[in-house]
């Protein structure tokens, strides 16, 4: 190999740890509330009747927080497999929507690669990336998945590192300390710093309104609800914006 060319690698290998680092930056500021969270759901599935064995392969290859506590009742009232499988489906369905966006930027790699990025995304990972590279073109190139990689690895490893503390723990916490109610405190406090745009902000509130008014629907319909009511105000707001500045 010529000294041009293991420069050119130097270089490169240079420029995709500043992504990571650039993207794992980004992501701290959610890792307190993704480790409440991730502990919340592991004392969740081991409460809900689940064995230590069970609760942590769960964990570990299902990865979605929201479609654990949503099929936990389900498991436990000794619910169809289908009718499990059909609930967290739909509480995850906002992921389709995730996987379309974030298509382009990462469409050139391999099935199993993007098989590999689609099971480790999440949804603060989601929002940080768009914030960041939304408008960029062209895509696909390799500052965007060092970037993405240096968010959602380091999510990955809190969630499982907790839930796996919450799975352990969980029989010696006092169902009092409604925990519940922390984990939703610290996921707020990740969002509200994100409302810096019109836009994302009518599209929390949309979202907000119908998941409140949708609650009671079954198998978490109002959720569905929320998140496309979310992406149509967020979507009809930037374009009534542009509209503007035009």
């Amino acid at each position: 190999m010529s000294l041009q060319n293991k420069r050119r690698l130097r270089a490169l290998s240079a420029q995709e740890r500043h992504n990571f680092s650039l993207g794992t930056r980004d992501a701290s500021a959610a890792l307190v509330a993704t480790g409440i969270w991730g502990f919340v759901t592991g004392i969740a599935m081991l409460k809900s009747g689940l064995s230590e064995t069970y609760a942590g392969l769960m964990t570990l290859f299902v990865y979605a927080g929201s479609a654990q506590l949503t099929s936990l009742p389900l498991i436990e009232s000794g619910a169809p497999l289908w009718l499990i499988f059909a609930a967290g489906f739909i509480v995850n369905i906002r992921f389709i929507i995730f996987s379309a966006a974030l298509q382009p930027f990462f469409r050139h790699y391999s099935w199993r690669r993007r098989l590999f990025l689609g099971y480790i995304t999440t949804d603060i990972s989601f929002v940080l990336f768009m914030s960041r590279f939304g408008g960029h073109k062209p895509v696909g190139e390799s500052q965007h998945l060092w970037y993405f990689l240096g968010m959602v690895i380091p999510c990955w490893l809190t969630w499982q590192a907790s839930s796996f503390a919450g799975i352990l723990l969980g029989g010696f916490i006092p169902p009092t300390w409604g925990l519940e109610f922390a984990a939703i405190l610290a996921l707020m406090a990740v969002i509200m710093p994100l409302l810096n745009t019109r836009p994302f902000f009518m599209c929390l509130l949309a979202a907000g309104v119908v998941g409140w008014v949708g609650q009671l629907l079954p198998l978490r319909l109002g959720l569905v609800a929320a998140v496309i009511a979310g992406v149509i105000a967020g979507v009809v707001t930037e374009q009534l914006q542009h509209k503007r500045s035009t």
